[in-house]
């Protein structure tokens, strides 16, 4: 072999120890996945605050339902042939007034409906937080990645389902929430 020929083999070597570095490293470092959605579907108090969740809004709605019910029969009436300019009037300003604050309504509720969301949201977070710490650390995980859904960010596009701590962290999140 010539000198280039040993200087090539040489730095290949080299390469090859520095590339299987993180390798040996990454063998130390136990990582596994998790649904935070998923959690909170299935487990019993996730069940249970989207049941609340779901009846809170179904109230607001039978509300909204009822005032756009009454704005329907207050348009039905406008129609009228009969009325007087004075009476179509006041009946005009009558349905504006209701339009207003059937407006209002709609956005109070929505925006409650969103409070509400976002506080059982945060709650969950630290509460799922504590599960996933108490499974990670029985089970010796340096670190549980949310795999995220469809509907928010795909953090894992791949994990195997020997990774999966989903079932796990549903049931010591039940434990932790009785």
């Amino acid at each position: 072999m010539n000198v280039r020929t040993w200087i090539v083999a040489g730095m290949v070597q080299v390469l090859l120890a520095w590339l299987a570095q993180p390798v040996q490293a990454a063998d130390r470092i136990k990582v596994a996945m998790m649904d935070q959605q998923q959690v909170v579907e299935r487990s019993v108090a996730g069940k249970r605050a989207l049941e609340d969740l779901k009846s809170y809004s179904t109230t607001r709605q039978k509300i909204i339902d009822s005032d756009d019910q009454e704005l329907k029969e207050l348009e039905k009436g406008l129609q009228d042939a009969s009325l007087s300019e004075e009476v179509r009037k006041e009946k005009q300003e009558q349905f504006r007034a209701k339009l207003e604050a059937y407006q209002r309504r709609i956005q109070d509720f929505n925006r409650e409906v969103q409070e509400k969301q976002k506080g059982m949201v945060q709650d969950f977070a630290q509460r799922i937080h504590a599960a996933v710490s108490a499974v990670a650390q029985k089970e010796g995980y340096t670190a549980v990645i949310d795999r995220g859904s469809e509907a928010s960010v795909k953090i894992v596009v791949y994990g195997h389902s020997s990774i999966d701590l989903t079932e796990q962290i549903v049931k010591e999140f039940d434990r932790q929430n009785k």
